[in-house]
């Protein structure tokens, strides 16, 4: 059960690694192809800055997922190293299930706001399911589509700090349980 869960853990961080890198692209690809049709043809694409500024916001929301499971968010890991083991174990497990609160937070919300979200993007076509199968639609993407990333990164989120507390719980039963710091630099690093 434990090999499974560790790689589903590895299988969901590349992934989404992967979707990262695609947005990053993605959102280069369309600012490159925006600027030199305004300024090389005079001719700009409408959807060209709606798609670069999309691309960034779901790339930051795939990555808030990413921080939380790799414990890279913003904490206080100077507090934690003053502090002893025990306590710092038992603050970090505090805040990583603050963080699930957040993610609860944003699929409760952002379903409400994807379900009552008007209005649509004049500049988009879009494809959508009916009848069972994709159909394309020239015109008119609706904006729900666009802040769906929201309850997906709460989701996202919530799985995250729930593995990252389990990890952690799981590490200071066998003993090898440290406090938080840069992940980065090696245990030894800070040894003269």
């Amino acid at each position: 059960m434990l090999a499974y869960a560790k790689f589903v853990d590895s299988a969901v961080r590349k992934t989404l690694t992967a979707f990262c890198a695609v947005l990053l692209l993605l959102m280069v690809a369309f600012t490159v192809y925006s600027v030199v049709m305004r300024y090389v043809f005079e001719n700009p694409p409408v959807w060209g800055d709606l798609l670069t500024v999309l691309s960034n916001i779901w790339l930051v929301f795939f990555a808030l997922a990413l921080t939380v499971r790799d414990k890279d968010h913003i904490a206080l890991d100077l507090i934690y190293s003053w502090l002893p083991l025990k306590a710092s174990f038992f603050i970090q497990q505090f805040w990583s299930l603050v963080i699930c609160a957040l993610g609860v937070v944003m699929i409760v919300y952002g379903m409400e706001a994807v379900s009552t979200m008007g209005g649509k993007y004049w500049e988009m076509w879009y494809f959508a399911w009916e009848d069972g199968g994709f159909v394309f639609k020239p015109n008119y993407m609706p904006k729900k589509y666009a802040i769906a990333i929201v309850p997906i990164s709460g989701f996202l989120v919530s799985i995250a700090a729930l593995a990252s507390v389990l990890e952690d719980s799981m590490r200071l039963k066998a003993g090898t349980f440290k406090q938080a710091r840069d992940m980065d630099v090696p245990a030894d690093a800070d040894q003269p």
